[in-house]
Formats: structure tokens, sequence, C-alpha cells
């Protein structure tokens, strides 16, 4: 089956049908183009649905994701991604296997076609010109011939009439003669031109023309089998991303498999524990005994029933406020905590009893609420300021004093974790510096090995401020590990004293330190004063420097600090001074390396002297 033999006269339906091959290729390559842009719009879109519900950076939605739903629906939009990139993939590889490979085969097969049509039309050109060359002599053998038998009519007829002289008639028969030699001689050219167009007829439509569609045949064949291996290449494509895609699907199955609904209950217990305990039982209050009414200090405090009913305003220890009620300020001013330095006495006779001292009466309720109603909130230390002042600008204090103990405990300890990986940053950074600097040394050629140092000494710095930072955070963290209640009984207790004791005298700067705005501020409750039991935290900052002293004082009347963060001291007695007032009428003094407190401004003379060394051993006590 040869197109050559069969279709040897169908030279202008085979040059249709070749081109309409070549459409069908250049539509087929179309809708290739189309489909891959189809998958690129699709992965796009995937991508862009994936990015769109992904948790943003810094953000409260990237807290939410710890859980297992929501890390399960994380990993479903990252695997989303993947199956999205899959089909990136197939629009990638049809591009390439398909789309760019089709294209120049069809420019190929183009060229290919147009040489086969041109060897057939140069072909049929030569067949025509043959034929034409044949007819002409046939013409002229024909022509010949008539006119070589009119010349010998013309004799006969002149050797017939006796009229007609000799010489015409020689004349006459000369003439015959060379007309007949002329139809001899066309006759010969026309069977050489016949001859000669049978055997190039017979070339042309035995071989040359069924070599030229022999070879149209072929690139039509291989024009049918390309497009056939293409579809087949476009179903591989597809194929060939299956088991990813199957990944996908499975690791979103996985993923869906590991929610654990009890795992997130308890997630949302560690979220949302503030480390407080219940409020105890509420006091009976006897309001038939002939006493002034003053507010229940025990109807939101955590009264452990010590048989003692009335409360007693000024001990250290203090109850716990329920978390739920919204009194603490309200509260924590009505019972006095917070007032300034006390004024000095008349006397020097005269020794005050401190801010809170038991001999002390309550003020008037009215009185308290007026004053709560018209002052503002003070902030008894510089540390304090400090801490408003960022709590006004939107920022949380540094030691996250303001969560309840739980959550600042894993706050202090994500910053501690937080602090070690920047401190290895710095120290892979500084013992590549070293490295390099080494391989300076000894090749002085590759670099100069000062140049280095600047950045080392840069490095250094920021190592040990970075540690410094880490010893501060920690030493919050124990600081609040000493204070949550742990899993005995024992411990339990002591952890609750250690808290009372810490957080009494509001008034006080580490008062202001656990509780700056109020978020969890406690009340006096009427236990005893307890011992708080000595923990780590004092053993790690026993050896950590002081601050310097920057200058000395002299106590102008006996002080007795009974609140956290004060010191007492005796009238006469000498002290070093390491910070002076900032504002809110507090001296911070030291009488010698383990103790050092807050004073009353206006109790003290202070001498400021900016080349004071620190001494450790305690002044002389003057006596006047």
């Amino acid at each position: 089956m040869s197109w050559g033999t069969e279709l040897w006269d169908q030279f202008d339906n085979l040059e249709k049908h070749t081109q309409w091959g070549i459409d069908v290729l250049e539509k087929y390559i179309k809708f290739v183009k189309e489909r891959t842009e189809i998958e690129l719009s699709y992965a796009k879109q995937l991508r862009n649905l994936s990015k769109k519900y992904q948790p943003k950076k810094n953000s409260k939605e990237e807290e939410e994701y710890r859980y297992t739903s929501t890390r399960a629906f994380l990993a479903t939009l990252n695997e989303m991604n993947d199956y999205a990139g899959q089909h990136e993939v197939i629009s990638e590889n049809m591009t390439s296997l398909i789309t760019a490979e089709l294209t120049r085969y069809v420019q190929e097969l183009k060229q290919e076609r147009k040489s086969h049509f041109h060897d057939g039309r140069k072909a049929q050109q030569h067949i025509e010109t043959c034929w034409k060359q044949l007819e002409a002599s046939k013409r002229r053998f024909e022509r010949d011939c008539k006119e070589a038998d009119r010349a010998q009519q013309y004799f006969e007829k002149m050797d017939a009439d006796i009229n007609v002289t000799k010489a015409d008639v020689e004349k006459a028969r000369q003439q015959a003669q060379l007309r007949h030699q002329m139809a001899e001689d066309s006759k010969a050219e026309y069977s050489s031109t016949l001859q000669k167009f049978n055997s190039e007829q017979h070339e042309h439509y035995y071989t040359h023309i069924p070599n030229i569609f022999q070879k149209i045949q072929e690139m039509e064949e291989r024009r049918i089998v390309r497009i056939g291996e293409s579809m087949k290449t476009f179903a591989e494509v597809d194929r060939q991303v299956i088991p990813i895609i199957g990944k996908c699907l499975d690791e979103i199955t996985k993923a869906a498999e590991s929610v654990d609904h009890k795992n997130d209950s308890q997630m949302v217990i560690e979220a949302f524990k503030s480390g407080f305990e219940p409020p105890g039982d509420v006091d009976f209050e006897d309001f038939t005994q002939p006493m002034k009414r003053t507010v229940s200090e025990s109807s939101l405090s955590n009264s452990r029933g010590d048989g003692k009913s009335e409360p007693k305003f000024g001990s250290k220890s203090k109850g716990k406020l329920w978390p739920f009620i919204k009194k603490n300020k309200l509260m924590s001013l009505l019972t006095s905590p917070h007032q300034p330095p006390p004024p000095p006495p008349a006397s020097p006779s005269a020794v005050p009893n401190g801010p809170q001292s038991p001999k002390q009466q309550k003020e008037p309720l009215s009185h308290r609420f007026n004053e709560f109603m018209t002052s503002k909130p003070k902030i008894h230390c510089f540390r304090s300021l400090k801490r408003g002042l960022s709590l006004k600008l939107g920022a949380g204090p540094e030691d996250f004093s303001n969560l309840p103990p739980e959550q600042r405990r894993k706050k202090l300890q994500q910053k501690v974790d937080e602090l070690n990986r920047d401190i290895q940053k710095e120290m892979d950074s500084r013992d590549a510096l070293t490295k390099m600097k080494d391989v300076y040394i000894k090749n002085p050629q590759m670099g100069d090995a000062a140049s280095v140092d600047h950045r080392l000494a840069e490095l250094g710095q920021n190592i040990e401020k970075l540690r410094l930072e880490v010893q501060k955070f920690e030493g919050w963290l124990a600081e609040v590990e000493g204070r949550l209640p742990a899993r005995s009984e024992q411990s339990r207790r002591q952890s609750g004293v250690y808290e009372a004791q810490n957080a009494s005298g509001v008034n006080s700067c580490a008062q202001d330190r656990e509780s700056p705005d109020g978020s969890y501020t406690e009340e006096q409750s009427q236990e005893t004063e307890m011992k708080v039991p000595a923990t780590d935290f004092d053993d790690e900052f026993d050896d950590e420097e002081p601050l310097p002293t920057i200058g000395t004082c002299k106590a102008l009347y006996t002080f007795e600090g009974q609140n956290e963060g004060t010191i007492s001291v005796a009238e006469g007695e000498m002290l070093y001074v390491i910070e002076e007032d900032k504002g809110d009428g507090w001296t911070r003094i030291r009488r010698n390396e383990d103790e050092e407190g807050y004073v009353p401004t206006s109790y003290v003379e202070v001498y400021l002297d900016k080349n004071a060394k620190d001494v450790h051993k305690p002044l002389q006590k003057i006596s006047e």
C-alpha cells in the first residue's frame, strides 16, 4: 500500500490532506498550551488559598496553632501548597515535553512538506515540458508532410502540362524533393521526441512521483505517530504526579487522625491556668458588737480558717483575690497599702510606725472611696514608673508581672530559651570568626587578621549582654517557680506563704513589680507572718555584683520597715546610698553586703559622693 502507486494522480488532494494534518497538530499544541495555563492558574489559586489561611507571624493566630486540631489544619494548608506544586510540575512538564517539542516539530514538518511538494511540482513541470516538445514536433511533422504533398501535386501538374517549360518542371521537381526530405526529417524528429517523451513519462509516473509521494506518506505517518506519542505523554505527565498527590492526601489524612481532643483540652488548661487557688469561705461579720464598720477584708480573701474571725490590718501575710472579681484596685486603696512614705515625726523622740503600722487606724470608708475617685494611682518606685510607662505604650512589663503566675512562668521560660538560642548563634559566629582569624594568621595573603578583631569584640560584648539578660530572666523565673504551688501539700503551703509574703506591702517596690496594673493584686489577710524557706534562687544570685554606692546617709529618725523591699533603720545610723530618690519619696540604701532596701527620703540625710566606693562592712552606729 503506497501513495505513489495508488494515488499517482491525486497530487492536489495529497497537498490539501497534509496541510490539514499540520493544522490538526497545531490545534493539539494549542489545546495542551491552554491546559498548562489552566494548571498554572489552578496552582496559583491553591497557593493563594493556602497563604490566605496561614497564621500571621508574631500574631495571636500563631499561638492558636498549638492545638492538635489547628496543627492538623496547618498541615492541610502545607500539603495543599505541595499539592499546588504538583500541578505546577504538570504544567512545566507538558510545556517542555509536549508544547515545545511539537512546536519545533511542526516547523520541521512544514519545511519537509514544502520540499516534497516542490519536487513534485518540478516533476510535473518537466513532464509537461516534454509533452509540449512532443506536440510541437508532431505539428511540424504534420505541416511538413502536407507541404510535401502539395509540392508533389504541383510537380505532377507541371509535368503533365505541355505548355510548361522543361526548366519549370525541373524546378517543381526539385521543390517536391526538398519538401519530401523536410517531411522525412520532421518524421524522424517526431519519432525521436515521441520515444523520449514516453521514456520521461514512464519515469515520471513510475519512479519520480512514487518516490515523492512515498516521502510524503512517510512524513504524514510520522506526524500521526508523533501526535499519538504526545497524547501518551500527556497522560504520563499526569500519572507521574499521582503518587506524590497521593502522599499529600495521605499526610492530610494522617494530620486529621492526629487530632486529640484530650490533648487540646489539657492545652486549654495550660494556656489559661492562672496559678491562683479558689477563694476560701467568707467570714461571718458580727454587726451586733459596738464597733466601727469597716470593709471586710475577708470577703474576697483566701481565709485559711485559723480560728480568727476578724482580720488584723497591717499583717504581712496576704491571701489571694478571686481572679474573676475585678475589685482589686478598689479594695487595695480601701485597705490602704498604697500610700506615700510617712512624714517625719514632729520630734526626734517620736518613732513612726511605718507605712503600715498596726497602731494606725483605718480612715472612714467614705474618705477612702473619695480618695479612690479623685486621685490617680501612684507608682512608688522608679522600676514601677518605667513599667507603668511601658504599659501605657501598649507593651507589657519586661518581667511579665502583669500575667498570672503560671502564664508568667511560661513566658519567662520562653524568653530564657530564646535568649539561649541567641547566645548560641553569637557563639557560632564568634567561633567562625576565630577560625577565619587563625587562617589569616597562618596565611597572611588571604586577609588581615586584625580586621576581624573589632567584630570579635562586638560579639563578645553581645554574648555578655545576652548572658546578663539570661541571668535576669532566670532570676525572675526562679522567683516565680518558688511561688507556684507544688504537688505536695507541704510545698504548696510553703509556696503560698512565700507568695503571700512577697506580695505584701502594695506601696513597696516589690509589690509594684509583681502587679503594676493591679491585674492580680492581693489583699491582706489575718494569717500569722512566717519565714520563707531558702530557695536555690538565693544561692544563685549570691555571687552577683552589688550595685555601687553613690554616697552615704544618716538616719534622722527610726524607721521600722515592715513592707517588702523596705529596711529598718535606727536613728543616727550611717548607711550607704545605692539609689537616690526618683521622685516617689523613697531612697534605696545598703547596710552591708546582704542588707539593702528602701527608706523614706525624709527620714535620712543624704550625702552624695561621686567618688564613693562600695564597702561591704557595716558602718558604726552613731548615737546622739
